[in-house]
């Protein structure tokens, strides 16, 4: 799994610099955070003792329109980002994270939304002997993701600008490894900006392109793989397997709307299953429960290029074992390798509670 997550990091790289500008400008960032663990769960109470602090270094590379996509954006940045944050909790350690980032601009450039998925490496991760108080992350390698928004003020002397704003950096191992309950920092940041470009002007291309495009419906398959744990510690690494089927309509050059089916079978339940029918008898489980689930979704894709970002909720109407409620949603990221066949990474979560992260691969009928 640790091996797959690499490589696909590396094919988003990749991915982003297939949609490459022909002229180079690049700009470098430094930002220092401080912060607060969100208690999004009851479960991580005891591990917000301190305020995170940390720093955000980035690489940013600009588009000027030469694909056709990147106008309508308003003339996106793309680029890479390393983490390092100090959640000022032991029990936590330290993480260091490397992402690949987009960042868009609004009102005349001066104000920045910037959105990075990557992994992160924790020090000191959960152990039953050595560390059991840290069930926040259950493995080393964590799946991240990072929003950040800012005031941008650059140019203030020669290429050196100034930046200030908000961040919210995400930590969670989407369950491959038992206990995954996750931490959320919330930040504020101060940053610097260089720009390598500072006596050039830029020069925007204005593409002939305007949103009016459609497709019609087109049928896809897609099947989605990985390895997950069930939250009670120590019932062991267990492989799942997602089989959908779907419609799709292309709405205009931005936008997509889907719907269809998913049928899941999803191993560690069945390990649950049995393992809570001896443990807890109380509970009523017989445990020879079925642990296939089935369920309908809609959803949403935002087109960059060659990539998009994709978002589903779903409704199991087949649902022989509660685990987590009846709605799920998927979100991730998926990018196009030729006219049928496309690669996914996305994370299936039931509210704020993560199930997986899975690959996928699908094909797209004409």
């Amino acid at each position: 799994m640790k091996k797959w997550l690499a490589v696909f990091i590396c094919c988003l790289t990749f991915a982003l610099y297939g949609q490459n500008t022909t002229d180079d400008s690049v700009f470098l960032e430094a930002n220092y955070f401080y912060g607060s663990i969100v208690e999004h769960n009851k479960d991580v109470a005891h591990l917000i003792t301190g305020h995170p602090e940390g720093i955000i270094l980035s690489y940013n590379k600009r588009s000027f329109g030469e694909k056709p996509w990147q106008a309508l954006y308003n003339y996106p940045d793309f680029g890479f980002s390393f983490i390092y944050q100090d959640p000022k909790e032991p029990a936590l350690g330290q993480t260091y994270g490397l992402y690949a980032h987009y960042s868009f601009y609004f009102i005349k450039r001066m104000f920045r939304f910037k959105i990075g998925q990557g992994i992160a490496y924790a020090t000191n991760p959960f152990d039953l002997e050595t560390n059991f108080k840290n069930n926040a992350y259950g493995s080393r390698l964590l799946s991240s993701t990072f929003v950040q928004s800012d005031f941008m003020l650059p140019r203030l002397y020669k290429g050196l600008g100034l930046h200030i704003g908000g961040s919210l950096v995400h930590y969670s191992n989407a369950n491959f490894r038992a206990p995954n309950t996750s931490t959320n920092t919330l930040a504020v940041h101060l940053g610097l900006n260089y720009d390598l470009d500072y006596t050039t002007d830029f020069e925007y291309q204005n593409q002939e392109l305007t949103n009016q495009y459609k497709e019609p419906w087109h049928f896809n398959a897609v099947l989605r793989f990985g390895l997950n744990e069930s939250d009670y510690v120590s019932l062991g690494q267990h492989p799942f397997l997602v089989v959908s089927a779907f419609a799709d309509k292309r709405l205009n050059r931005r936008s997509s709307i889907l719907g269809g089916v998913d049928f899941f079978m999803s191993r560690f339940l069945k390990e649950e299953i049995e393992y809570r029918a001896i443990a807890f008898p109380r509970e009523g489980i017989a445990g020879d429960e079925d642990w296939k689930r089935a369920g309908v979704f809609v959803g949403h894709e935002l087109h960059f290029g060659q990539l998009s970002f994709l978002t589903h909720v779903g409704y199991y109407f087949y649902y022989p074992y509660d685990f987590e409620g009846q709605f799920y949603q998927r979100v991730g990221l998926k990018h196009k390798i030729n006219e049928h066949f496309h690669g996914s990474l996305a994370l299936k979560l039931h509210g704020a509670k993560a199930e997986a992260l899975a690959f996928g691969i699908g094909y797209r009928f004409n």
